[in-house]
């Protein structure tokens, strides 16, 4: 993707099912588990560069001794400092004799992330500040293990002001007012009462303190606790959560938005926000892996049991996140890439449309480096429709056609090249606003000598186009230096026209160019009368209640195709200073549904919203637009 929009984020949890002693045995591994979080953590690294966190729980340990080990780290290269410094610990601790390495009594007594349970998380900051204290595992420390809670999620919820006041009204007084330490708090909130009233329960029947301790991770129902609690979330989310005394559990929205898949075997649970993360890390085929079902919780229990069970109500319509298929997950995936391949195939009769067929005078390349799957796609239906014109054209060619007309026809390959290059990031020391930009402009470059000059068509596909900022500012005119008489820009995504609020980092309508073309074209039409009563709908929406939410918005868009919108963003992405003609063609809601039959969260294309947050964060985002306010709807 040649723009830079951001998505939260990824977790990994892992369960050693045998004692740590196996896998020594088995794998000459002390520190297996921590191995094995490293790699499913690097490999999930796409899904969040601002910080990365760890935690760990060992079984068994005495009163007086660690039992919970946690790192983060909000620097440049998170994973990789997480990790240095964790075993930089471990090596300190070892010293020289590397043999205590096979005494696992006291690697798990001496050594840092040496148990059987790990949460560990990668964050992309959409908003906030990218502190420390905003990195994931959130922990809530407690003397008492069954009241000890360690949280981390891949959400956004966009009701986390109400459940902030619920916290407030309930006689708390949280010091800081932020999304996961909300619901950290309100999680630690039910999971004190149930503590409380079992312990009242085992108190009254003449137990010891003593034995309620012992009693109580028998007792304790967290499924109920974390269902008790989500049902009020509106979003969408994959939590997953650690309790002291070695419960675990991760919980996937009823809407399916947001991924989760996980593995199981006698050895290991393990639960990350990718498939292929898994299947590489276990060297496991695809069937295994299966995807946690929408709305379902799995259940680890501290004595190795696990059960995966509904928890949630069913919302109706699955809405998976269709970004993650378009862009977002890794393309690795054998189902994503089959889709991101059908993206590219499904554009060609289009792109054929606008070049008029002339493939002897169109170079086809891709913007790196995400959109090469959907360029591979492009690129093989224009190879099919080459062939099928090939027969055309030999059938034209008579009974006894001359060999150099044969030769024309079975030789000609339509020409697919490497045109836009990515070069490495370049550090935006230089704080002046015009150098900075002259440095973005620089980001990438071309390829010189393939595009004939003021002959041919230059066609490149992208995942999509949001702000359009990118193209416009340094894409279009490194292209444009080839002097090709036409430039065609490709998405294998529809044009985005709403705000995100269930975790991409699109949350401003004035900053995508499909809402800026749709309110010229109205304003070149003297129709800002629909601005109008669109505000004033949207305004009065947000004095009702978030459950009657209806999205005002699509009323904006309702006068104009999308061909109509799509040919006002080429005009707005021609600056003065490009002399091809350029065009814009986008793929239609319609054909991603083709492509990903299995994800139709499509909101931010069509408006349709999976809860009814979504829809208040809609309109909010048209009124703050209005009001110029430059503020997040969410």
């Amino acid at each position: 993707m040649s723009e830079n929009i951001k998505h939260e984020c990824g977790i990994a949890m892992l369960r050693l099912r045998k004692p740590i002693e196996y896998y020594r045995e088995k794998y000459g591994d002390s520190l297996y588990g921590l191995g094995k979080m490293y790699v499913l953590m690097e490999k999930q690294h796409n899904r969040g560069q601002d910080g990365a966190g760890m935690a760990c729980i060992k079984f068994g340990m005495p009163p007086g001794t660690t039992y919970t080990d946690v790192v983060r780290s909000n620097s440049a290269t998170p994973i990789k400092e997480i990790f240095q410094q964790t075993y930089a610990q471990i090596e300190s601790l070892v010293g020289s004799d590397k043999s205590r390495y096979a005494d696992m009594d006291w690697v798990k007594n001496n050594l840092p992330f040496s148990g059987e349970l790990f949460l560990g998380h990668l964050r992309y900051g959409t908003f906030g500040k990218n502190d420390i204290r905003n990195i994931h595992p959130f922990v809530r420390q407690s003397n008492w293990k069954t009241r000890n809670l360690i949280i981390a999620g891949n959400f956004n919820l966009t009701n986390i002001d109400e459940l902030f006041d619920d916290l407030v009204n309930s006689g708390q007084h949280p010091v800081m007012l932020g999304d996961t330490i909300t619901v950290l708090e309100k999680l630690a909130k039910f999971l004190d009462h149930e503590n409380q009233r079992l312990y009242d329960q085992y108190k009254q029947a003449g137990h010891s303190k003593v034995e309620i301790s012992a009693i109580m991770p028998q007792a304790l129902d967290l499924k109920e606790i974390v269902r008790k609690v989500a049902q009020d979330w509106d979003g969408g989310f994959v939590f997953g959560g650690m309790v002291g005394y070695g419960d675990a559990f991760v919980i996937r929205d009823a809407k399916g938005i947001r991924p989760a898949f996980y593995y199981m075997d006698d050895e290991v649970l393990v639960v990350a926000s990718e498939r292929p993360v898994i299947q590489t890390v276990f060297n496991v085929p695809f069937e295994q892996v299966k995807e946690l079902p929408a709305g379902h919780i799995i259940l680890s229990h501290y004595n190795g049991e696990v059960d995966i069970t509904p928890c949630l109500k069913p919302a109706g319509e699955l809405s998976p996140c269709s970004f993650e298929h378009i862009y977002f997950s890794r393309g690795t995936d054998a189902e994503i890439y089959r889709e991101r391949k059908r993206l590219g195939a499904l554009l060609v009769p289009d792109v054929l449309k606008e070049i008029k067929y002339d493939l002897e005078n169109t170079v086809f390349t891709s913007i790196p480096n995400t959109a090469q799957v959907a360029y591979t796609g492009m690129r093989e239906g224009v190879y099919d429709y080459n062939e099928r014109q090939k027969i055309e054209k030999v059938m034209a060619l008579g009974a006894s056609p001359k060999r150099e007309d044969l030769e024309k026809v079975l030789l000609f390959s339509p020409r697919m090249e490497q045109i836009v290059v990515k070069d490495a990031k370049m550090r935006t020391f230089i704080t002046g606003d015009d150098q900075r930009k002259n440095l973005v402009n620089h980001i990438y470059d071309v390829t010189y000598g393939q595009v004939r000059e003021f002959r041919d068509t230059l066609v490149a596909i992208d995942d999509s186009i949001v702000r359009g900022t990118t193209l416009r500012e340094s894409i279009l005119r490194m292209l444009d230096r080839l002097c090709p008489k036409k430039i065609v820009i490709v998405s294998s995504a529809p044009q985005i026209r709403y705000p995100d609020c269930y975790g991409i980092d699109m949350a401003k309508l004035g900053d995508f160019i499909a809402f800026q073309a749709t309110v010229s074209l109205l304003k070149e039409q003297g129709r800002e009368d629909i601005l109008a009563d669109t505000y004033r709908k949207c305004k009065e929406q947000l004095e009702k209640p978030r459950n009657e939410a209806v999205n005002h918005v699509k009323a904006v868009y309702a006068p104009f195709t999308d061909a109509q919108i799509s040919e006002k963003i080429a005009q707005m992405l021609r600056t003065d200073a490009i002399k091809a003609e350029v065009a814009v063609i986008y793929q239609s809601v319609e054909n991603l549904h083709k492509a990903c039959p299995n994800s139709h969260g499509d909101w931010y294309f069509t408006g349709n919203y999976p809860t009814p947050g979504g829809n208040a964060v809609a309109c909010r985002a048209f009124v703050n637009y209005m009001e110029n306010k430059n503020t997040r709807a969410y």
